[in-house]
Parts: structure tokens; C-alpha cells; sequence
């Protein structure tokens, strides 16, 4: 598929929308080497399905592929033994301006990756707050401009978002999931544009009944121009991708986002990631964003 640098579309009465530009991103991924589904924290994962490790390998090899096509940066972190669900690095930390926030996961399963993250961000020259609340990085801490999005309701909890806050010194704006299928924000919501001029309001995408009533209006009054999802799409976790601002990787099932998309003048590219779908994770859940202004 075509990834060209940038795109203008018509809307029907012949008014030119923005023009999407692609923005080089920095990403952090793990390779799933020990990626396998033997025990059961979400609704999406049952120990009795078999996994093919080698497919989740070889799908999440395109995903890496794709970014270092579209000119991205992406670094790795060495994957643990014992810790399948490593492969998600979106949980691993939250990032802004040089500053990495740790994990501190729900559930028992997972907490020993939580080191190896802190590690490599201290490795890597970040300053590395460790947590005092539960929460789990980049799952439920989407930034949209100059605000951090925050979700609660499955895991991470509503302190988290008062320490993320003191941490970047940023509004945090508190959305509550309510349906078990859609835990992390990351999940039912997804920013469009990873970087926009001052003031400006970031474009974003999510699936309304994922939240409750007050979220909804929250997210209607910031951001009216969003793109309203279908449950279709969100079911196959069409909303759990990554955009540079203008290519948009989505799953190859969320076809009517993926018209929605092309409306509004990103370029959705497809990438097949059903294999690490039985873990309850996909494109955005793969992807760490690495910021380091």
C-alpha cells in the first residue's frame, strides 16, 4: 500500500481539510521470543486456544518492518523468560520530555517486567520515576496535544493519574472504562496526531459506549472533530494502533475505520497482528512511544 509523506482530501462541498503530514516517531517494541497465552488477566485470553509463537514472531516482524519503512525509529528491549505478555511495551512506561514513568502492574503476572523497563529507560539516559500508584504506562496514558488522557476502571487506578500529573506537570484528563473487553485506554481510544501546533486540539478516535456516561461527554466537549468508532471495529481492536500523523497502522479488520480514516485524510495501512490478539494486545499495545521533548 502507498505510504506517501503527506495527503489533502475534499470534503464534499469542496473545502480543503488540513493537510496530514508524517511525523518521525521513536518507538520502543519486544520481540514476542517467549509470547504463548497460559494464563487468563483479560477477556480476550484463554489458556485452553493454541498459540503459535513463530506467527506472533513473524507478524510482529512486519509491524517492526513497517516502522523502520515508514522512517521511524525503533529500539528494542531484551525479552525475560517467564514474562509472555512482555511483548506489550506500550505497559512498560510513559514517556515525556526525557522523563520515563515506570509501571506498576495489577496483576501479579506481569509485575516482574517492571524492572527490566526501569532499567532500560535508566540505561538509556531517562529520568526514571518509579511509581508509588498502580498503573500501567502507555496502556492507560495517551498524550493528545498538551494533555495526557488517562483511563481507569480495569487497571490503572485514579491515583496513578494524580502521580502522572505531579510527574510531567500536565492536565490529566480522567476517562473511565466500563466495558471489560476494552481494560486499557489504549484500547478504545487513539490519538490521530502525535504532534500539533500550540493550542491546537489533537484528532483522536474512540469508541463511546467503552466509557461511561461523564467520559463521553468529556471526550465530546474536547474533541468534538473526533472519529465515533463502531463496535465492529472496536471488537477487533481497530482503535489499539499507531499514527504518525499521517499513516495510521490499523488491524485489516476494522474496514469501516478504516474508511473513516481515509475521509478525514490519514492513510490507514493494514498489518495483521491476530496472533498476538489472543494475548489481548495489538498494534498500539506493541508500541512504546519514546519522547524525548
Amino acid at each position: 500500500m502507498s505510504t506517501p509523506e503527506t495527503a489533502t482530501i475534499l470534503r464534499p462541498a469542496q473545502e480543503p481539510i488540513r493537510r496530514r503530514v508524517a511525523q518521525h516517531r521513536h518507538y520502543l517494541m519486544c520481540r514476542p521470543t517467549h509470547f504463548t497465552v497460559d494464563y487468563k488477566i483479560n477477556p480476550w485470553m484463554d489458556p485452553a486456544t493454541p498459540t503459535d509463537t513463530a506467527k506472533a514472531v513473524a507478524q510482529w516482524q512486519d509491524l517492526y518492518d513497517l516502522y523502520v519503512k515508514l522512517g521511524h525509529e525503533v529500539e528494542l528491549i531484551e525479552p525475560l523468560a517467564g514474562y509472555p505478555d512482555m511483548v506489550y511495551t506500550a505497559n512498560g512506561g510513559f514517556t515525556i520530555g526525557g522523563r520515563a514513568y515506570v509501571p506498576a502492574f495489577y496483576y501479579e503476572q506481569r509485575r516482574g517486567e517492571s524492572p527490566a523497563f526501569a532499567e532500560w529507560f535508566r540505561s538509556h539516559g531517562y529520568d526514571t520515576v518509579l511509581p508509588a500508584e498502580i498503573n500501567e504506562g502507555e496502556g492507560d496514558f495517551l498524550l493528545a496535544g498538551d494533555v495526557i488522557l488517562a483511563g481507569t476502571g480495569f487497571r490503572s487506578v485514579g491515583d496513578s493519574h494524580r502521580e502522572v500529573q505531579e510527574v510531567f506537570g500536565r492536565e490529566v484528563v480522567t476517562l473511565t472504562l466500563v466495558d471489560p473487553r476494552f481494560y486499557h485506554l489504549d484500547t478504545a481510544l487513539t490519538v490521530l496526531d502525535p504532534v500539533v501546533e500550540d493550542g491546537a486540539t489533537a484528532g483522536i478516535a474512540y469508541l463511546p459506549h467503552a466509557f461511561d456516561e461523564a467520559s463521553q461527554r468529556i471526550l465530546a466537549e474536547r474533541f468534538p472533530d473526533a472519529i465515533l468508532v463502531a463496535d465492529e471495529d472496536g471488537a477487533v481492536f481497530g482503535l489499539n494502533s499507531a499514527s504518525d500523523g499521517l499513516n495510521v497502522i490499523i488491524s485489516p479488520r476494522a474496514t469501516g475505520f478504516e474508511k473513516q480514516l481515509r475521509e478525514r485524510g490519514y492513510n490507514p495501512i493494514m498489518v495483521d497482528l491476530s496472533e498476538l490478539l489472543l494475548g489481548g494486545g495489538g498494534i498500539k499495545c506493541c508500541t512504546l512511544e519514546l519522547r524525548q521533548a
